[in-house]
């Protein structure tokens, strides 16, 4: 099931009109998906441009009868490009279920989609595109199962940085038994050449093109382009179904419906026009169903049999308030506490936006199956830490003591903790009872919302699973409702390149810091703040299991799989406690 034809809520009109009338130049969304036409009568009068196929094949947005399948060709000059394309059951091509043809063009980049349908549900198929007497490589995809389903996996993936260093994640990921990859966002970056995470990037033949940060269709296309020649990124495409939702960086730095923080108006132009071709681009380049109304209603269900109902979120730009600061609240170096509580859990703040809101309350009340999975961008448990933490790792508080300062607040508070609590100090008491979102950007930020939500989910029964990428970090949590009942539980993958909090602490200070955290945040069972990699789910009627998998670094395309940070929880779904 797909549901991606939502009415535009009423409170984004304005955004979206504007939006389309920015693009008015745009071609559709859907302006690459070829049709089904099985004649090839116009290609021997007329068989177009050669081509090569430089950026690999993909697929995605599977159905139980149909997916996406998708290519781009290189045209050897400019002009209109003839492809026909071919699904099979084998990899030989002896057995063709499917075929048709149709034709790119520069307007959408060379890009191209088929809508594959008519297939069986729950079976693999291989599928390739054809350029006169060129073909593409070969990939492989899977419909959704259905009926009695006994187990599904996914591998769950975020924050791909390019300049940051080589994508051995995605080798990984191409060579391991899953059923789908689900990419939670920020699969390309936006920064100019020597911009965030591109120290190196020289060093690696890594450096961002174009070398301005990208403002226009051009460049995000070329942004996409460069990516997309990545051969770790072309064989994970190739291996394996996506299931994608964008985050902030493929647009810019910390989006919300109406601005950014990267974003600069008076230098950097109209925000909805960048939104325009920054999701023009993303449509183009990735193997995703286009909507048929508003190009921002990215939300949408799929079914795996009776055991999973994937819904994907957009907790990034359809329905998101400006985010939050502690700044506004903090004085000669103390943070109002009752002030900031009552703005974050302020109840008409919205990260998901009215409609968006009402359709997952709908999904999770009508929902059949065993799980009830959110995939999406930021993470949705309690992360609360001491204010005095918060405060020393604020670099505008302290400076250049903002690490020392705050080793020194995580030890207090750590000896606070540890401490029973009929025999704490007033002081350390104090401390702890400070405690307060740290990462204002994530769900914690919107804290009326996620309550509204999480609480439906216990409403309803839901078995609750949310994923999530953006922190660049492995996290796992209970998820529980203001009343402290347990409601779910949230896996969080690591990025695949994009620093981590060693970026920041520096990787011995990082690895130190993990068990304080999980020791300070009440809900946190796990965290990884220190290395890249990915995170493998698995689901059966009886238990959710995610395994994090993790390179030994991302600087040489020669690494290893580190056993000894590798680690596996499981929840029953009897009681959804993590174990």
């Amino acid at each position: 099931m797909s549901d991606q034809d939502s009415k535009p809520p009423l409170i984004e009109r304005r955004r979206v009109i504007k939006g389309l009338a920015a693009g008015s130049l745009l071609p559709l969304l859907g302006g690459n998906l070829l049709g089904c036409s099985d004649s090839d009568d116009t290609f021997i009068d007329d068989p177009g441009v050669a081509a090569s196929f430089q950026h690999g094949v993909a697929s995605g947005d599977a159905l139980d009868n149909s997916v996406i399948i998708w290519t781009r060709a290189t045209p050897a000059q400019p002009g209109l490009v003839r492809i026909r394309w071919e699904v099979a059951t084998d990899e030989s091509f002896e057995d063709v279920v499917a075929s048709g043809d149709g034709t790119t063009t520069d307007e959408v980049d060379y890009t191209a989609k088929v809508d594959v349908t008519g297939l069986a549900a729950g079976t693999a198929y291989f599928y390739r595109f054809i350029v006169q007497d060129v073909s593409s490589p070969v990939g492989r995809t899977r419909t959704l199962p259905t009926g009695a389903v006994a187990a599904t996996s996914f591998a769950v993936i975020s924050c791909s940085n390019y300049p940051a260093g080589f994508f051995n994640v995605y080798r990984e990921i191409a060579n391991s038994d899953v059923d789908a990859v689900l990419h939670l966002g920020d699969y390309i970056y936006e920064y100019a050449v020597d911009g965030y995470a591109s120290d190196r990037a020289e060093e690696f033949g890594r450096l961002s093109q174009p070398e301005t940060e990208i403002l226009s269709l051009s460049d995000y296309r070329t942004r996409y382009a460069q990516y997309r020649t990545d051969p770790d990124l072309q064989a994970c495409h190739g291996a394996h179904p996506f299931y994608v939702v964008w985050d902030d960086h493929e647009i810019t730095n910390d989006t919300w419906r109406e601005g950014a923080e990267n974003h600069q108006p008076d230098t950097e132009g109209d925000f909805d026009e960048r939104v325009a071709v920054a999701l023009q681009a993303w449509y183009e380049w990735l193997p995703i169903r286009p909507p048929s109304t508003n190009r921002e209603v990215i939300y949408r269900q799929f079914q795996f049999g009776d055991l999973v109902d994937l819904l994907m979120l957009d907790t990034r730009l359809i329905g998101r308030d400006q985010q939050l600061s502690y700044a506004p609240f903090t004085s000669g170096g103390m943070i109002d506490l009752d002030a900031a509580r009552a703005a974050i859990n302020d109840s008409n703040r919205q990260l998901l936006g009215e409609e968006q809101n009402a359709w997952l309350k709908d999904r999770l009340t009508n929902s059949s199956t065993t799980w009830q999975v959110l995939g999406q961008q930021v993470l949705v448990g309690r992360y609360n830490l001491p204010a005095q933490i918060l405060l020393a790792l604020d670099p505008s508080n302290l400076g250049d003591d903002a690490l020392a300062a705050g080793v020194a607040a995580v030890l207090a508070s750590v000896a606070a903790k540890n401490t029973p609590e009929d025999q704490r100090t007033p002081e350390q008491q104090a401390l702890l009872d400070s405690a307060i979102p740290y990462n204002l950007d994530a769900w914690d930020g919107y804290g009326f919302n996620r309550d509204d939500i999480l609480t439906h989910a216990a409403s309803v029964d839901a078995r609750l699973v949310t994923l999530a990428g953006d922190t660049h970090n492995a996290w796992a949590s209970q998820l529980r409702d203001t009343q402290g009942n347990v409601v779910g539980v949230e896996f969080a993958a690591p990025s695949v390149t994009s620093p981590g909090l060693e970026g920041a602490l520096g990787a011995d200070a990082a690895a130190l810091f993990e068990a304080p955290l999980v020791t300070l945040i009440d809900d946190l069972i796990y965290t990884n703040i220190s290395d890249r990699g990915w995170m493998r789910v698995t689901f059966t009627s009886d238990a959710t299991t995610a395994d994090w998998h993790y390179v030994s670094n991302i600087d040489s395309t020669t690494y290893t799989l580190m056993e000894n940070r590798a680690n596996s929880m499981t929840v029953s779904a009897d009681d959804l406690l993590l174990g």
